[in-house]
Parts: C-alpha cells; structure tokens; sequence
C-alpha cells in the first residue's frame, strides 16, 4: 500500500500495484475466513483474545485520532509519535472546535463491542 500511495491512476506501475495489493487482500481474507475465523468461534483462543482486548484498549488510549501520513513506518521510530498525536490531536480539536462537530465514534479506528463470556467469542 506503501507504495500505492505514491502513484496516481497514470503511473506506470499503478495496475501491477493495485493488482499486487488486489491479490494479498484476498490472501489475508482468505486465511482470516478459513482459519482464523472458524478457530474463533469454537473459543480455542478467549484467553489470547482477552488480553489482545486489554492490549488493544491500552494502545487505544495514546493512539492518534487520525492518520498522519508523513510519520515514521519503520521501527523503532514508528513507535515514537503514537502517544504524541494521542495526545495532540484531541488538543487540536478542541482548540479548533472541530471536536464539537465529529461524532463520539470519532478519534476510533474501530468499534469495540462487549466482551463475550469466558470461552465465547461475540456475534460478528
């Protein structure tokens, strides 16, 4: 995608591009919907996913409300501006009143939904 995300509709690498990324998307649903998925909803794994679940809350506390394109992908630095557009993107919306206009999903990549009971993993 990295690579995608230079290159507009008339490069010349943009078909074989999108083609490349067309190909690893469905490998990766694929896999989820053949192995991952059927594992999950025979419970094999509530213990691993509770404290994946504690992993993501915690990272979601310092994580930026929104993409910043030009920070670091590669480590360590890529680990370096998370807290600090966690912490300075909430600041920036409030001082410019964009946060007054976003809904409360906003600032969350992702919607979390109730933990499942011990053993079960929750309805999709």
């Amino acid at each position: 995608m990295k690579e995608l995300e230079g290159c507009g509709g008339d490069h010349p690498r943009f078909d074989e591009l999108v083609m490349k990324l067309m190909t690893q998307i469905r490998s990766h649903v694929n896999d989820e919907e053949n192995n991952l998925f059927p594992c999950l909803r025979q419970g094999r794994f509530a213990e691993t996913l509770e404290k994946l679940g504690d992993k993501v809350r915690q990272a979601e506390k310092t994580a930026p409300a929104r993409p910043h394109p030009s920070a670091p992908d590669k480590p360590p630095a890529d680990k370096l501006p998370g807290p600090g557009g966690g912490l300075v993107d909430p600041l920036r919306d409030a001082m410019s009143g964009r946060a007054k206009n976003l809904p409360e999903s906003a600032g969350t990549s992702f919607s979390v939904r109730p933990a499942a009971p011990a053993g079960q993993v929750p309805p999709a």
